[in-house]
């Protein structure tokens, strides 16, 4: 393998700065991807619900974009139970579809970038600069899961009722953390060597 992954206008860039630089680009992708979602359906989220937290509440649309299942359970004494739900299908914003397209545009962006700058024209560079962008984004990705989730009790007539909302944290992290950045943003660089070849 290469001890360096291309020459860029400043010298060469070894293989450990490409990867720290590539991970960094990662959480700039998933922060960018986040902001974002906020703009697009923050207010939404706001009039929809005053117990729940806007931020936590946009986090779920940016997770159901990634195709991750954002899961309500609940139990009321005996009973208990799981569901699914659809914000996105469900918004009545005219720009809740466009979510569905930011994390693959923002991911395709970061590795189209990571080319340019590294100047990179082989396939296998395209990899070595786009790949590592899942590290970054796997543990937004992650973290992002666990603290998006929201915990509520209640208590009535004696019975005492517990629930959850939140994205469901495998997924989140394999599809949404690992997967999507694997795809689009070593897409990005892979068609940016193709172009640089030119």
């Amino acid at each position: 393998m290469y001890s360096y992954l291309t020459m860029s206008e400043e010298g060469p860039v070894s293989r450990g700065s490409s990867v720290a630089a590539s991970a960094g680009l990662g959480v700039f992708a998933a922060a960018l991807g986040y902001l974002i979602t906020y703009l697009l359906i923050g207010n939404e989220v706001r009039e929809a619900s005053e117990d729940i937290a806007t931020w936590k509440g946009v986090a779920w649309y940016f997770y159901e974009a990634h195709m991750v299942d954002i899961e309500a359970s609940g139990q009321a004494g005996p009973f208990s139970g799981t569901d699914i739900l659809n914000l996105i299908a469900e918004s009545s914003s005219s720009s809740a579809d466009l979510l569905y397209v930011l994390p693959p545009l923002a991911l395709f962006g970061v590795g189209a970038f990571l080319a340019v700058r590294w100047n990179v024209t082989a396939l296998d560079e395209a990899v070595i600069a786009g790949a590592p962008v899942t590290i970054g984004y796997a543990v937004i990705m992650g973290l992002g899961a666990v603290v998006a989730e929201t915990n509520i009790e209640a208590s009535a007539f004696g019975i005492e009722a517990t629930g959850s909302i939140g994205p469901a944290l495998l997924p989140a992290i394999v599809l949404g953390g690992i997967l999507y950045p694997l795809i689009f943003a070593t897409a990005g660089a892979a068609i940016a060597a193709a172009v640089n070849t030119r």
